[in-house]
């Protein structure tokens, strides 16, 4: 599936779990649907069939109460086969849980306290060196998550261990939990510290798929330090009424929201 196609149907899909479960987090779930559109048709290596096979590229994904994203990347690309997301995601007993969960297949790391994945990745990145291992490891956080101190813990470690294995994606969306993050925690000068840092840092536009593919495709050529990609993306990206809304980092969607969500969203096909 073309990566276009594949970002469609994940909004698609996260908007229906948001409406039909009543779930939260939709705004950061459209942020990032095209950066994991990108990574899942283009980039990573990986068979669905196989989730566990030892060479595959893992993705850490930290900002894991936007979980509706992943899931459906994962159900589209196929790797739930066997499990019904639709039917099982919030329900009593199901691995689907709202935060995201290792127990599913294609899931690494079960998150959502915020600040840790990133550490997990450097972990990871550093046994493929050791076991010599060509895998690459991704790791997506929030932008409102670099408040966390643990997260620059782990970006000086990736630096001083040179992790070239290693890509970071920061969902750049600017609002965070309460509010525009400029305003609660000021990241700025953002790319400077992380060249501070010693991290080979890139800017995209994180809703261009030619930019984030050419972008992590750079990565790779790359091998002397890890690499950053700042995804400068909009919260709800793809739906007006969503699109740099604070709201919608917690609402879900009344029947009327997700008919006029859902009309927006088709019109784009």
């Amino acid at each position: 599936m073309r990566s276009i196609d594949l970002a469609r149907s994940v909004r698609m899909k996260a908007l229906e779990l948001c409406f039909t479960k009543k779930a939260s987090h939709i705004g950061g779930a459209f942020s990032i649907a095209d950066v994991l559109a990108v990574l899942y048709s283009e980039v990573m290596k990986i068979d669905c069939d196989k989730p566990s096979n030892i060479n595959r590229d893992r993705l850490f994904y930290s900002k894991g109460h936007a979980c509706t994203a992943l899931y459906a990347v994962l159900d589209e690309v196929g790797f739930f086969k066997d499990l019904n997301l639709m039917e099982e995601f919030t329900s009593n007993g199901s691995f689907f849980t709202s935060h995201v969960n290792h127990r599913l297949p294609g899931v690494e790391l079960s998150t959502g306290s915020l600040g840790h994945a990133l550490g997990v990745s450097c972990g990871v990145a550093v046994a493929a060196k050791r076991q010599n291992r060509e895998y690459q490891v991704y790791t997506i956080v929030s932008d409102g998550e670099l408040d966390e101190g643990s997260n620059w813990e782990a970006i000086l470690f990736a630096s001083h261990h040179k992790l070239d294995n290693l890509t970071l994606v920061v969902d750049y969306n600017k609002i965070q939990s309460f509010g525009r993050v400029e305003d609660i925690l000021q990241l700025e000068p953002l790319v400077d510290k992380f060249e501070a840092f010693g991290w080979d840092c890139l800017e995209v536009d994180g809703h261009d798929h030619h930019a984030i593919s050419k972008a992590l495709i750079h990565r790779g050529k790359v091998r002397v330090k890890p690499t950053v990609l700042i995804a400068h993306t909009i919260k709800g990206k793809g739906v007006s009424f969503m699109e740099n809304n604070l709201l919608w980092h917690y609402k879900s969607p009344s029947e009327e929201e997700y008919v006029a969500a859902k009309a927006e969203l088709e019109a784009r096909l």
